[in-house]
């Protein structure tokens, strides 16, 4: 897994077992509630496809004969074109993270207005001149171009470069600023709606947990009777 290569460099010998078995995990979450489309990022795109495959095994090597449909569906990524996979403000080659030590390294859902033009301002650029998707060599130009498109309306790279390509950075800073609040607003609105209303919060978390509960029940009875682990209902005394 690639992911575990990237992370199991950075942390050494203090790699734990954790890390390694975390896409087994993940696969399991995924296929214990049937689900058809996963949200996910260009990076965890591998993850998704060892879900495929454990899902494939498993149906192939539990099939049942006269049982309908099979006992776990093969999940599909649902990957965005524009913004997918979005890097750090302080290295355009590792991608943005919520556990990253630095927070000025990320943009937080609920950083104010303020405190995100303060992490633009300082996030990592370069001398380049002129502002462009294409140069492979400036990854931060085009990280921050890809931020700036996702953020107003996950426009091509064309229209962006059209628009801001000739600005320097002390130009652009601003603009992405800005443009990243304008987007973040009424996701905060909305947090903040919700963050008043605990008693509604909890009511939702316990109808999802019962809804969630109730699948995976369905999904474990489902694998344990093609397993042979369990009875069927007409056999039982």
């Amino acid at each position: 897994m690639i992911q575990y290569k990237e992370k199991a460099v950075k942390q050494g010998d203090s790699v734990g077992v954790g890390l390694f078995g975390y896409p087994v995990l993940m696969a399991a979450d995924i296929l214990l509630y049937q689900a058809d489309l996963v949200p996910v990022g260009e990076d965890q795109r591998q993850h998704l496809e060892l879900a495929r495959d454990i899902a494939r095994r498993f149906n192939d090597l539990y099939r049942v004969r006269r049982s309908k449909g099979v006992a776990l569906r093969e999940p599909k990524a649902l990957i965005l074109d524009a913004g997918a996979r979005v890097m750090a403000l302080d290295d355009g080659t590792s991608k943005m993270s919520k556990s990253a030590p630095n927070d000025g390294s990320r943009i937080n859902l609920v950083d104010t207005p303020d405190v995100i033009a303060r992490k633009v301002k300082r996030c990592k650029t370069d001398a380049g001149v002129g502002l462009t998707f294409d140069d492979p060599d400036r990854p931060e130009c085009r990280n921050l171009l890809t931020i700036y498109a996702a953020v107003t309306g996950n426009r091509s790279q064309a229209d962006v470069e059209a628009e801001v390509g000739g600005l320097r950075w002390g130009e652009f800073k601003p603009k992405l600023a800005d443009a990243l609040v304008a987007h973040l607003e009424p996701i905060q609105a909305r947090h903040r709606e919700l963050s008043s209303e605990p008693a509604y919060l909890y009511d939702v978390l316990r109808r999802g947990a019962a809804e969630a509960n109730e699948r995976a029940e369905a999904t474990l009875e489902g694998v344990k009777r093609r397993m042979g682990f369990v009875l069927p209902k007409d056999l039982i005394l």
